[in-house]
């Protein structure tokens, strides 16, 4: 049972979120001496900086190492100056009062980085995954989680298209995994559809890193994160399993919300914490179930100008796709990254695909600094952003205008 509490009326202070932390470290690991905190990029809400300051409070005086590591994983590594941003220090704390804190970017597409604890059997990924998937997979992780006696994963949950919700063992794989974790998980995802995933406790992709996470030869803990806008919701402490789930229940009242039909078109104000479409196709991910065939989301993004930081070449040559594309083609495409043929069905959504032609359930369309040529090529609909009245949008019967789109999941009411 995790330690903790949560409800949607009454936010957690930092005194309360203190004394929660006290308890569950004191009761969990009393005799921990080498601590590894895992925690997320800017990419996620989450107060860091308040609970980078309390776990420094409560467990620098008792510990022989404490350190950070960021769960990037394939996202680019974050400079000096974002580290400090995210943790909420100046130059001057860093190297003064935290001089003996290690914040470290993980790095997925480093060897020497990486150690394989071991490799899951073909038969067991196929009882997992239902029959889908059927292969080996190395289990490849952080070597620097061998360094340290307990591994503290401090994050938020929120719905996710791969998972089903974010946060837990997801921190570990592929938030700091090699290559080999990272890509058959989001392929298994894009098998069984973000729109069939997204907002779902049990999942395979979730059964899959709970597998993956008992490889690991150190004392797992988890203080799972729920937070609404500015306010800590939720905030539960215990093994990952068990203080993920108690977030991702927390999170199903708080993250999703129940709308009585479905729109013909929504706009998604993607938020500037997202920099490229790769981060920023939440949009699309969280509105897609309450979309009518036929309908559209236009992702509204006036400040991106990249695809992708990391997967932009790869993403150029494919475009984005439904998943019957790629697997009625697979031998032409089952040498690229599994994790960007996934992400390109997320983005694209359902669709069908018979003699040559590809048919969206739905058509996505970027209103960004990316130019319109690259969205012709890529598959996506275009629209000049600085064309958008966002008060046009609003209040309209068909229409479904997010102010804020990443976060919060739209499901249409169960009649």
């Amino acid at each position: 049972m995790a330690f903790g509490r949560g409800n949607t009326e009454r936010h957690i202070c930092e005194a309360e979120a203190h004394a929660i932390l006290a308890e569950a470290l004191t009761a969990l690991a009393p005799d921990a001496r080498r601590v590894l905190v895992i925690i997320p990029d800017a990419t996620r809400t989450a107060p860091i900086p308040l609970f980078f300051r309390l776990l420094c409070e409560l467990l620098s005086p008792r510990t022989e190492a404490l350190d950070f590591l960021v769960a990037l994983g394939t996202h680019p590594p974050m400079s000096e100056e974002a580290l400090q941003k995210l943790v909420g220090v100046t130059a001057e704390e860093r190297t003064a009062k935290y001089g003996n804190v290690g914040i470290f970017n993980h790095r997925w597409d480093l060897k020497g980085q990486l150690i394989t604890l071991e490799t899951i059997q073909a038969s067991e990924i196929g009882a997992i995954t239902g029959g889908r998937l059927s292969l080996a997979i190395p289990v490849t992780i952080n070597r620097m989680v061998l360094n340290y006696d307990t591994l503290l994963i401090c994050g938020p949950t929120f719905p996710h298209e791969v998972a089903g919700f974010s946060g837990g063992n997801k921190y570990f794989f592929p938030g700091i995994s090699g290559p080999d974790m990272i890509h058959v998980t989001h392929w298994i995802g894009a098998l069984l559809t973000s729109r069939a995933l997204i907002g779902t406790h049990d999942t395979a992709v979730r059964a899959l890193i709970d597998r993956a996470a008992r490889c690991i030869p150190r004392r797992r803990l988890c203080a799972s994160l729920v937070v609404c806008g500015d306010a800590l919701q939720g905030l539960f402490v215990g093994s990952p399993e068990e203080a993920w789930r108690a977030a991702a229940d927390l999170s199903c009242r708080l993250h999703i919300r129940w709308v009585d039909k479905r729109y013909r078109r929504a706009l998604a104000v993607i938020p500037a914490m997202y920099d490229d479409l790769w981060t920023g196709a939440k949009g699309m991910y969280k509105l897609e179930p309450v979309i009518r065939d036929g309908g559209e989301i236009v992702l509204y993004a006036p400040h991106i100008d990249n695809i992708s930081y990391t997967h932009g070449k790869v993403l150029n040559q494919i475009g984005y796709h439904g998943t019957a594309y790629f697997v009625k083609q697979w031998e032409h495409f089952r040498h690229y990254p599994w994790a960007v043929l996934a992400h390109s069905t997320h983005v694209r959504g359902e669709a069908s695909f018979a003699a040559g032609v590809e048919t969206p359930r739905i058509r996505v369309t970027l209103a960004s600094r990316v130019p319109h040529a690259q969205c012709d090529r890529l598959g996506l609909g275009y629209l000049e952003p600085g064309a958008v009245d966002l008060a046009a949008w609003q209040g309209r019967e068909d229409t479904l205008f997010v102010p804020k789109a990443g976060e919060q999941l739209y499901r249409l009411r169960p009649s």
